[in-house]
């Protein structure tokens, strides 16, 4: 039996005590729970930060479901279950931030290079030169400077499918710049 393990066979009793009104118990198998939460929470996240956050987002999920324990049955997996659906939850939430930074940083070198040739009529030249549906991308984020939602939203795809074909038109665009400069 682990240390864990040990520890969290008087759980279920002072859970018991909590979910009929005391306090002090309550706070008490609070307290021994967040070693074991954040072993938990440690083996599928690195940022110490977001592993706080999660345990803290696992103890208030504790507190809005402490009436559905039943003290009869073990406490560590339904402990184990919470704080994994609040793990995956914040790495969800984690990597749709990502998604947005890297959105923003897509953004800001496309701008960057469409400034480089802000020249109107080779813009329109090297526009000419994408397919239609990365011509349609390019003009509605850096012409119309919409967000890529909202580009996809326009043209009923999804953000992923902006994102790569707002990249290929990058790539292109620059490819198509190389050959003009180079002829020029």
């Amino acid at each position: 039996m682990s240390d864990t393990d040990q520890r969290a066979q008087h759980w279920p009793a002072l859970m018991a005590r909590a979910q009929a009104g005391d306090k002090a118990a309550y706070n008490q198998v609070l307290k021994a729970m967040v070693p074991a939460i954040r072993a938990l929470v440690c083996r599928k996240i690195s940022d110490e930060v977001l592993v706080e956050d999660v345990i803290q987002e696992t103890l208030l999920a504790i507190h809005r479901v402490r009436h559905t324990y039943d003290p009869q049955r073990p406490i560590l997996p339904w402990v184990a279950a919470i704080a994994s659906a609040r793990t995956i939850d914040a790495l969800r939430q984690h990597g749709r931030r990502q998604e947005v930074q890297d959105d923003e940083a897509l953004q800001q070198r496309s701008v960057e290079s469409a400034e480089a040739t802000a020249d109107p009529a080779i813009l329109s030249g090297y526009l000419d030169t994408l397919p239609l549906r990365q011509r349609e991308i390019v003009e509605s984020v850096h012409l119309r400077e919409q967000s890529l939602a909202q580009a996809a939203a326009e043209t009923n795809q999804s953000l992923s499918a902006v994102k790569s074909l707002l990249h290929r038109a990058m790539v292109n665009l620059r490819k198509y710049g190389r050959g003009h400069h180079e002829k020029s």
